[in-house]
């Protein structure tokens, strides 16, 4: 049976371990926020740019090129009303984001819990033999302590690593999340001022 819950925690290490490399592979820089998007948003001074801005975000698909788009295609709206559009695609966006996120979250509160099942059933297999056979050998029983430890030692080893991840990407989603704000509302800004100048 200690075999199970060891089997249970490398099956739990193996899952946040995939989520690990996919959130790595899904949250780089610049696939979120294509440096070619940026440089096109930067150019993009009047309305006559916006199309070249579009196209732009059409051939290099984002998080950020698709709350472009979501602006681009409001430009005649009200600012305010704008500026609502984007903000309810950003949602969305921020939510597949953090995709993936939420199992790196339940690695990291069930591996320790695992791992202590699995000690606490070692623990009451091997007093129930002790009890069974009456006789206390403290070299086995310290042998038989040891080894039962391992499934705490293994669901702390699984958790702590899960921890970092998931701060660390949720750290990141957040940072991404307001560098994709800082330039909508910066191109928003110019294009509204541009059409009062």
């Amino acid at each position: 049976m200690e075999l199970f819950f060891i089997g249970l925690l490398l099956l739990t290490s193996l899952i946040g371990v995939m989520f690990i490399i996919e959130r790595a592979i899904a949250l780089r820089w610049n696939k979120i926020i294509p440096p070619a998007v940026v440089a096109a948003v930067r150019a993009c001074q009047t309305r006559n740019d916006v199309p070249t801005l579009k196209r732009i975000c059409e051939q290099t698909p984002s998080a950020l090129s698709r709350l472009l788009l979501v602006a681009t295609e409001h430009l005649n709206w009200p600012k305010a009303d704008n500026v609502e559009a984007i903000q309810t695609h950003a949602r969305r966006e921020i939510v597949r984001m953090e995709r993936g996120l939420v199992v790196l979250e339940v690695v990291v509160g069930i591996a320790p819990l695992l791992g202590l099942v699995g000690t606490v059933f070692g623990l009451m297999t091997l007093f129930a033999d002790l009890g069974r056979t009456g006789m206390v050998d403290s070299a086995a029983l310290a042998s038989g302590i040891s080894t039962i430890l391992i499934s705490t030692l293994l669901g702390l080893l699984i958790a702590i690593p899960a921890l970092v991840a998931w701060n660390y990407y949720n750290n990141k989603v957040q940072t991404m999340a307001v560098e994709m704000e800082s330039i909508c509302t910066e191109f928003l800004r110019r294009q509204y001022e541009n059409l009062q100048a």
